[in-house]
């Protein structure tokens, strides 16, 4: 049923392509797991070996504050609609924040949003699939707008604010570096 890969062939880029969400898995050795949904066409695969993210000002912080530490990252695919399949990315990730060199250069490659913090750069070093027997069918009916209309209605200044007050500190008390001030 499992199959593990050392990279990404086009098999699976076509089934994440597809896919509407995922769910990203970081922790430290003394860390809460932390485990997120995300989806907004925020996720690009650059090689086969190489993904990034676009991560948006959310309530938490906990990947970002993760991997200061520990750079260990799993991303996870689940077909809700059409064949089942599973498939996971293991590897390795850095934080690219808005100040750094490589911003721009990764940055270019979404459709810009608002309240975009972040970008996560995964290298890849295993590909593991299951079968997804289990995961229930859904129906995919569109992206919620609310987070999108949330950080417009902020501005700038108010997304620098809210990242201030309430994404610079993680669950467990470690500092994370957010602002670019």
């Amino acid at each position: 049923m499992g199959e593990k890969f050392t990279s990404i062939n086009e098999k699976h880029a076509a089934f994440i392509r597809k896919q509407q969400m995922y769910f990203v898995a970081t922790a430290t050795a003394d860390s809460r797991i932390n485990l997120s949904p995300k989806g907004m066409d925020s996720l690009r695969i650059l090689a086969p070996d190489r993904v990034i993210w676009l991560n948006l000002t959310g309530s938490g912080n906990e990947t970002a504050a993760h991997l200061q530490s520990d750079p260990r990252m799993t991303i996870m695919f689940c077909a809700f609609e059409g064949p089942p399949l599973i498939l996971r990315l293991y590897g390795t990730a850095r934080m690219v924040l808005p100040p750094d060199k490589a911003w721009g250069e990764l940055y270019a490659h979404f459709d810009p949003l608002p309240g975009a913090r972040q970008i996560f750069d995964l290298t890849v070093d295993l590909v593991h699939t299951s079968c997804g027997f289990g995961v229930p069918l859904y129906d995919f009916t569109g992206q919620r707008p609310l987070l999108n209309r949330w950080a417009e209605k902020k501005g700038d200044a108010g997304i620098r604010d809210y990242w201030r007050d309430k994404n610079s500190i993680s669950l467990d008390g470690e500092p994370i570096p957010i602002d670019d001030d």
